[in-house]
């Protein structure tokens, strides 16, 4: 089997071409991807439902809008917390290793996964945004790497403020905005090209 480079801590930017609704316009922020599959989150799809309705010791952490995302297909029933820890390891709340403060565990760079059984308060002082996803998504060895040469999705950097971006429903556009390639203009694809 060939080795898979991974996209961990990368952006899934869906192409105007792929046609599962459940996908449609997501930005899906890869939290692990290796040889034995894929998982993230899809960034862009807040829910009504408040964070403080299902998880409300951790509602006073959660950034704007303060609502649970749905975070892809899978799994709906079970939460996940993703978060930007400012700082980097030399912060001094970082536990021995350099891996972040206890209660949260790195994916990459700044970016990384909550530990929801931990007090909250064990991150209060150090998180910079915290979002809740309501499910995930999931790819099974090597059905990514599949769609991406179907050419279903853009593979871009991620930045930390992409987790926690306070206008989610424009975020698809803002993301492809900022490529320095022929990709900015993707941004201008109509939400119904029939109209065009």
């Amino acid at each position: 089997m060939t080795e898979v480079s991974s996209l961990t801590g990368r952006l899934l930017v869906a192409t105007p071409a792929l046609a599962d609704p459940n996908f449609d316009r997501a930005v899906v922020l890869l939290l692990d991807h290796d040889e034995e599959g894929s998982l993230g989150v899809v960034l862009n799809r807040p829910t009504p439902v408040g964070v403080g309705d299902i998880l409300e010791p951790w509602a006073s952490l959660a950034g704007e809008p303060g609502v649970v995302f749905q975070g892809g297909p899978v799994s709906l029933d079970s939460a996940l917390g993703v978060a930007v820890v400012p700082g980097g390891p030399e912060a001094p709340e970082s536990v021995p290793g350099g891996d972040g403060p206890l209660g949260w565990r790195r994916v990459h760079g700044a970016i990384g996964l909550v530990d929801l059984e931990a007090p909250p308060e064990l991150l209060s002082t150090v998180l910079g945004s915290l979002r809740i996803f309501a499910g995930y998504a999931g790819w099974g060895p090597g059905q990514l790497e599949e769609e991406l040469v179907e050419g279903a999705w853009y593979v871009v950097e991620s930045e930390p403020g992409d987790v926690s971006s306070p206008d989610p429903e424009q975020l698809w556009r803002a993301v492809l905005r900022r490529q320095r390639n022929e990709l900015a203009m993707v941004a201008t694809y109509p939400d119904d090209p029939s109209l065009n």
